[in-house]
């Protein structure tokens, strides 16, 4: 065989040799089951197989019938009548005579003790318990008691004067967030936010200044403007000759640039003797110097 694969494959002698080594490998692992088998056979015993097996068969047999016996028992009808009656007071066992089971029965006992109303006989059709052919069934032995005319003899309705709340008058540069929030379109929001606001500024000293509390536009102040005045008070000042920046930075008519350049123009040209000084800086205009002016001095 070997001269055969040499002439025909030219297998050499090594080669030849591995390729037998390789068929032996393969016919032994075949074998290898047939040879484990014999050495251990699976006894099988099949009398008590079969015993076992008709054990299996009769206990099926009798849960079987145990069940059957359970469902035939829970089956047994109950003894029905219809009645007249009212379908917000019946009980469990009254809709059971009407011919529901119990599970229907507790659903809509348990409907009607959570708050729930049948105020004509036609409402019953919303229970998903109750089916269309029962519900024709017992529709015309449906009577529901006036739940009006119950009401009317309980209850008696007395009209009472609504007497207009007055409106009040706050002083907006005294009050605290409790006296605004009774301002009728104050709420307590836009009460902390005046108050703040009044804080930095240092006080109000005219009734339009609300309108540059955040979120206080026009259309609020007109109104809320009847239902305010503006006591006299001291206004926060700080002097501008002496002034620097931390001091000057929560007046909120000035921004940095503007800070910067009046705190600079001082340093190089002197102190300010009149607001007309201001008008000197080229960032603040008219409008800025007017607003800035009650709270500083010279």
């Amino acid at each position: 065989m070997r001269i055969w694969l040499n002439k025909h494959f030219g297998f050499n002698k090594s080669e030849f040799n591995g390729l037998l080594i390789l068929i032996i490998v393969i016919i032994f692992l075949q074998a290898l089951p047939l040879i484990f088998h014999s050495f251990n056979p699976i006894d099988i015993d099949s009398h008590n197989l079969q015993a076992q097996i008709a054990k299996i068969e009769i206990t099926d047999q009798k849960s079987f019938h145990y069940t059957r016996d359970r469902i035939e028992a829970s089956g047994i009808k109950k003894t029905t009548r219809l009645f007249t009656f009212d379908p917000n007071t019946l009980d469990v066992a009254g809709w059971e005579t009407l011919g529901l089971s119990t599970k229907q029965a507790k659903s809509i006992v348990n409907y009607t003790a959570k708050g729930g109303k049948f105020y004509k006989p036609e409402d019953l059709q919303k229970m998903y318990t109750i089916s269309p052919d029962m519900y024709k069934k017992i529709l015309p032995f449906v009577k529901i008691e006036a739940a009006s005319a119950k009401f009317n003899k309980d209850f008696k309705y007395e009209k009472k004067e609504y007497i207009k709340k007055a409106l009040v008058i706050i002083d907006i540069n005294q009050a605290d967030s409790t006296q605004l929030d009774e301002i009728k379109g104050i709420g307590g929001a836009f009460a902390n936010r005046i108050i703040k606001y009044r804080e930095r500024l240092g006080g109000f000293y005219k009734k339009e200044q609300l309108m540059e509390v955040y979120g206080l536009d026009s259309l609020k102040y007109e109104e809320i403007k009847n239902q305010i005045s503006m006591s006299t008070v001291n206004l926060k000042t700080i002097n501008i000759n002496t002034a620097v920046f931390n001091d000057l930075k929560l007046n909120p008519y000035l921004s940095y640039k503007q800070i910067n350049a009046i705190i600079q123009y001082r340093k190089q040209h002197g102190n300010y003797s009149s607001p007309a000084d201001l008008r000197k800086i080229v960032i603040l205009n008219q409008d800025i110097i007017d607003k800035i002016t009650p709270y500083i001095t010279f």
